[in-house]
């Protein structure tokens, strides 16, 4: 058990995949299902870890593509995150992590701020997402969204880049912490 890296597999011709890390079991498995519906040019590939390291396999593919749901009614869940993020190549934060937060809607039942979520996103130079995985519309939204995030990171869209879309997706946010 190592730490991730984003070129330690060949890449599959025509094949993207993604990995969704969280202590949410159901909710990851209705966001794979959803992701899967999507009309994608290439074969998409989903797994699901509760967290990391991974086991050592052979057969795993290259990850291209790594999303941390964070549920934000449930401290445990920050915490495998944050632990987690410890076995990730700092290469893979070059624009093919995000962090994607669950639960915001109902911010009475939130044991996490979303401020600290902010925080851990900036800190780790990745975007955040925002989305109540529990209601199918938006969860149907998040998943196209987020397979267009992993065509291009797969490096399956002419002309834009990993990087090229953590700067959209950077530039698209709004006010910095330093302005908070």
């Amino acid at each position: 058990m190592s730490v991730l890296r984003p070129l330690d597999k060949l890449p599959s011709l025509n094949t993207a995949t993604i990995l969704l890390v969280g202590t949410e079991d159901a909710l990851l498995q209705q966001l794979a299902d959803s992701m899967l519906k999507e009309d994608c040019a290439s074969e998409l590939k989903v797994h699901l870890a509760k967290s990391l390291p991974l086991p050592s396999s052979v057969n795993r593919p290259r990850i291209d593509l790594i999303v941390f749901v964070v549920n934000l009614h449930s401290k445990y869940s920050l915490q495998n995150t944050e632990e987690s993020l410890h076995h990730v190549d700092a290469s893979f934060f070059l624009g093919k992590v995000c962090f994607l937060a669950t639960g915001a809607g109902r911010e009475s039942h939130c044991s996490i701020h979303r401020h600290t979520v902010v925080r851990l996103a900036h800190s780790y130079q990745s975007p955040l997402l925002y989305c109540d995985l529990e209601v199918e519309g938006f969860r149907a939204t998040m998943a196209q969204r987020l397979v267009r995030m992993l065509q291009i990171c797969a490096g399956h869209v002419p002309g834009v880049s990993a990087l090229n879309l953590l700067s959209l997706l950077r530039s698209s946010e709004g006010p910095s912490l330093e302005d908070m």
